[in-house]
């Protein structure tokens, strides 16, 4: 949904609700709400002049998506061979949207099941999506086999991706939960948020993308192997630094706090955010932050981080360091989930929920965090007796990808028995680590063994 000019917000009635535990705040947030109604916040979606695309296939006629419906065309083919003649049959829609829609659909010549997303290509608009799709190679992406262009009978032109089908959502699985009345289990928390973060990683590290649309609805999984890939690139962008993008992006549950405050140079943090977001909604069994409106968003973070200080307030928009916000202590986040949960899953959603970017924790550090130590232990087995999805089969790019760290930070510490090292230790790199005290490590160890 698009959104022009400047709006004032009234966030007072919807942000009197009291979910999530709550009580007893009652007059607090009518009283937040009230102090928030002069604020304005720009919601603008500027209109792009051009649509990218990087090259020309063929473009096929397409009356649609529905079930039965036969699409043929060609491909390139592989390692210099010839085009390839391929058609698949529309099974059903799994997923719509303002972007189109996403079918799933099977290859006629091989009986692969695949998933289509189809895209009407909007002049008005900059789409990435396929350049960046292309850009993209790892474990815990939903990988893009080919592409072609199809064409209605009212002449729109659709951008057709041919995707791996992967048959859940994490929305859906905790959805499954929620009608049993149950919580996700715990190893799943992990090994869903786990992925998450690692493939957060590549693309930040190695690539340099953004995703901007981090949401459960967005993150795929194998009901068996609960192996996890990241989907929908559409609002995906490579952020360069001094260049202004734009704020009204990612759905608003999993929105940050910097993006509500109309930031344009904002950073990758934005990512970690909606991992916070996201993993807080797999311990609650709903979202923790749900709000109505983009003032309304700002009202249900402050509930639970209190009131931003003035320099929280500069780190995110230094426009708003003047605004005077109505004074609400931070809840506690025992208090935040009631149900007794393991310390280190609080203090890991206490990382990515920060205020200030700078101040949340990466992807890969949260990677090493100590809540993901089940993980680590060879062990663990998921609840139907399998093993666990490969989670430490790292590739050079991804650690080679990795900022230098200090030695001496808490992170190190747990690199040690993450897994991580071993693999960083096979690899050479251009670093040679000497710890605060002065003693060398391994060379070519980006995790801090010492020789």
């Amino acid at each position: 949904m698009a959104y022009s000019g400047q709006r004032h917000v009234d966030a007072a009635g919807s942000s009197s609700r009291q979910g999530n535990g709550f009580k007893g705040q009652a007059s607090s947030v009518e009283f937040l709400g009230r102090g928030m109604v002069g604020m304005q916040l720009r919601d603008a979606k500027p209109d792009d002049a051009h649509d990218e695309r990087d090259n020309e296939p063929d473009v096929v006629a397409d009356s649609g998506s529905e079930a039965g419906q036969i699409i043929a065309t060609t491909i390139r083919g592989r390692n210099g061979l010839p085009k390839q003649s391929v058609s698949y049959i529309a099974e059903h829609v799994v997923g719509t949207g303002s972007f189109g829609v996403v079918f799933q659909a099977k290859c006629r010549e091989t009986g692969e099941v695949v998933a289509i997303k189809k895209v009407l290509q909007d002049k008005r608009y900059k789409n990435r999506e396929l350049q960046i799709m292309h850009m993209l190679d790892h474990p815990n992406i939903v990988g893009l086999k080919h592409y072609f262009f199809s064409t209605t009978e009212r002449n729109e032109l659709y951008l057709n991706l041919v995707l791996e089908f992967v048959p859940e959502t994490v929305n859906r699985m905790a959805r499954q939960y929620n009608r049993m009345n149950q919580r996700v289990p715990l190893i799943y928390v992990k090994l869903y948020t786990y992925q998450i973060c690692r493939a957060l990683a590549y693309i930040h590290n190695c690539v340099g993308i953004c995703h901007r649309d981090i949401k459960p609805q967005n993150v795929l999984v194998n009901p068996h192997t609960h192996q996890l890939k990241i989907c929908d690139f559409g609002s995906a962008k490579v952020l360069v630094k001094g260049e202004p993008n734009i704020s009204y992006i990612c759905s608003r549950y999993y929105r940050a706090p910097e993006l509500i405050f109309g930031a344009t140079e904002y950073t990758t943090a934005i990512d970690l955010w909606s991992t916070g977001c996201v993993m807080a909604e797999l311990l609650l069994g709903q979202p923790l932050f749900p709000g109505e409106s983009g003032v309304d968003q700002l009202v249900e973070i402050i509930k639970v981080l209190g009131t931003p200080t003035r320099e929280e307030i500069k780190c995110m928009n230094p426009n708003y360091t003047e605004f005077k916000f109505p004074q609400i202590k931070a809840h506690p986040w025992h208090k935040v989930f009631q149900k007794k949960l393991p310390p280190e899953a609080m203090d890991l959603v206490s990382r990515f929920l920060q205020y200030s970017p700078d101040l949340r924790c990466t992807a890969m550090e949260a990677c090493m965090h100590p809540f993901f130590d089940e993980l680590r232990d060879p062990n663990t087995r998921l609840p139907n007796g399998r093993p666990l999805p490969p989670l430490f089969n790292f590739r050079s790019q991804e650690l080679n990808g990795i900022p230098p760290f200090r030695v001496s930070s808490p992170c190190f510490s747990r690199c040690l028995v993450s897994g991580l090292w071993r693999e960083a230790c096979k690899l050479s790199c251009s670093f040679l680590w000497v710890t605060s005290t002065g003693s060398r490590v391994v060379p070519g160890c980006m995790f801090g063994l010492e020789a």
